[in-house]
């Protein structure tokens, strides 16, 4: 079966198909397309991407940015040399090859593949870190594309941001239809199921989560993307006011009667030295 049209390594829909193409160690580029025109968001490296394109004779009209880390941003020059298209990306970031500015709030549309797309606010990771939303369509499940702010069973790390912007910043996803499929940057999925087993042991979405990803990557294939539905259920970070997660994180910090803000801190910094 043709990759393009596999659900085991993409999801097509008739519409759109939406394809996590892999890049470095983890990271994943996706590429939107109608089965002409294309999309990506946050090509780190361009031959990847490029291969995809020529492999599906696909043209490459957009590029979308959610932040400037350079494995998110180091190919846009390269498909820039061979594709003059606007560079969508966020205002408040040092990314001079982003000639699309947005603000959380903004919405734009790209004419081909039709999409309209909502630009949130998502500080954190770092501070001028954005997030882009696709609503549902006639034959599709709403997408958030949000870098390396929400991942499955985890979140970025605070290079910039406060616990406090980080934990705003995903209420704001969570906020979005529970259906909305999560396309993270990374496939980071069993390492942070791993740690979160050790923060909710009990939690029986988790450990089914848990045996489905497993075999999935022991199978070659992608864990993402997952639902908000399901990041509700088994996330810790999504879970900062859920009892077990609340108890992890005193027993953890040795205090009690910590604040939400004060569970997903300490969770977050039980996390950056987790082995």
């Amino acid at each position: 079966m043709d990759a393009h049209a596999d659900a085991v390594t993409g999801q097509s829909t008739g519409t759109l198909t939406v394809f996590p193409v892999p890049a470095f160690q983890d990271n994943y580029l996706w590429v939107v397309d109608n089965g002409k025109d294309a999309v990506v968001v946050d090509p780190g490296d361009a031959a990847p991407v490029l291969a995809y394109l020529d492999a599906h004779k696909l043209t490459l009209r957009a590029i979308l940015i959610t932040h400037k880390h350079a494995d998110h941003v180091g190919g846009v020059d390269t498909l820039l040399e061979r594709f003059d298209v606007p560079v969508h990306g966020p205002a408040h970031e040092p990314i001079a090859c982003v000639d699309h500015p947005h603000n959380g709030g903004d919405t734009f549309h790209i004419d081909a593949p039709a999409m309209t797309l909502e630009v949130i606010d998502v500080p954190g990771h770092t501070l001028g870190h954005i997030a882009y939303f696709l609503g549902a369509g006639p034959a599709d499940a709403p997408r958030l594309f949000c870098g390396d702010t929400l991942f499955s069973c985890g979140c970025g790390r605070l290079f910039e941001g406060t616990p406090a912007q980080m934990l705003a910043s995903l209420d704001k996803l969570v906020a979005l239809p529970p259906a909305t499929l999560v396309h993270c940057a990374h496939e980071y999925t069993l390492s942070n199921i791993r740690f979160a087993l050790a923060v909710d042991p009990d939690n029986k979405a988790l450990a089914a989560w848990h045996n489905e990803a497993s075999a999935l990557r022991a199978a070659g294939r992608p864990t993402l993307p997952t639902t908000l539905a399901q990041e509700r259920a088994t996330n810790p970070f999504l879970r900062s006011d859920a009892p077990a997660v609340v108890a992890a994180a005193e027993i953890h910090a040795g205090s009690t009667s910590l604040s939400r803000e004060a569970v997903f801190a300490t969770v977050r910094g039980w996390k950056d030295t987790f082995r």
